[in-house]
C-alpha cells in the first residue's frame, strides 16, 4: 500500500474552494474521491480516510469557506439546541453550489469521468456530500455519510428519482452519538429508500466519530463502485 502525505493547499479559481491533493498523485487518474471535513476542523483531518485507496485514485481534500478560527473551518454556521441543529441555510447552500463547480472542475482538469467521482465527509462534510449528490447527482457516481445527516432544507432541491437512479450512498453513524444522535442515520435512511436510492447503512457501538470498523466499511463500499 503506498504511503501518502498532504499536498500544499490550492484554490480552484471556478468554486472558490481551496483543497489539498494527497501525494504522491496519480501518473494517470481513473478515480476522484473528494473528502470533507466537519464543523471547526479543516481538509487536514480527512487524510487519515484515503488510506487503503488504490492508486490509481485521485483524493481531494476540500476546505470549508467558512473560518471559524486559526485552522478551523466550516462548510455554514450551525447552533445546537435543545431542538436539534440550526443551520444558516443561506451558507450551506452557497457551500453545495460551489461544491457542485468543484465537483465539475476537478474530473475536467484530471481527464475523470463523473461517473467515477465520489463525495464524502465527515459530520457537516457528510451533511454537504449528501446535499451535493441529492441535488446534483450527474456531479458523482456516489456519496459517503459518516456521523452526519441529510439537512431537511434541500428538500425542495433534490432530483427526481430518475436523475437519482444511478446514485449510490453509504451511511455510517456511531450509536452513541450525542452530537448527531442516531435517529438522523434512520431518518437519512428513510428518506434515501422513498427516493430510491440505493445505499446502505451501517451503525457502530461508538459515539461521534470515525473508527476504524467504519472506515473499513467505507473503504469497502467505495471500492464497489467500481
Amino acid at each position: 500500500m503506498t504511503t501518502l502525505a498532504i499536498g500544499p493547499l490550492q484554490t480552484d479559481s471556478v468554486s472558490g474552494l481551496s483543497y489539498s491533493l494527497m501525494q504522491p498523485l496519480p501518473v494517470a487518474p481513473r478515480r476522484c474521491l473528494v473528502l470533507l471535513h466537519g464543523v471547526g476542523s479543516n481538509e487536514t483531518s480527512m487524510a487519515g480516510l484515503a488510506n487503503g485507496v488504490d492508486a490509481d485514485t485521485l483524493v481531494v481534500l476540500a476546505r470549508g469557506p467558512l473560518t471559524l478560527g486559526p485552522q478551523q473551518f466550516a462548510w455554514f454556521q450551525v447552533t445546537f439546541t435543545s431542538t436539534g441543529p440550526r443551520i444558516v441555510p443561506e451558507q450551506a447552500e452557497h457551500s453545495r453550489q460551489a461544491l457542485v463547480q468543484l465537483l465539475t472542475e476537478l474530473p475536467r482538469a484530471y481527464g475523470i469521468a463523473l461517473q467515477q467521482t465520489c463525495i464524502a465527509g465527515f459530520s457537516q462534510g457528510g451533511i454537504m456530500s449528501a446535499g451535493v449528490a441529492l441535488t446534483s447527482p450527474e456531479s458523482v457516481s456516489g456519496f459517503g455519510v459518516l456521523s452526519g445527516r441529510i439537512l431537511p432544507e434541500i428538500a425542495p432541491l433534490v432530483a427526481s428519482r430518475e436523475r437519482l437512479g444511478s446514485l449510490q450512498g453509504f451511511v455510517g453513524h456511531g450509536e452513541h452519538d450525542s452530537k448527531l444522535p442516531v435517529e438522523w442515520a434512520h431518518r437519512g435512511h428513510a428518506w434515501l429508500d422513498e427516493l430510491g436510492v440505493n445505499h446502505t447503512l451501517n451503525l457502530y457501538p461508538i459515539g461521534h466519530g470515525i473508527s476504524a470498523a467504519m472506515h473499513a466499511d467505507f473503504l469497502r463500499w467505495w471500492n464497489g463502485l467500481d
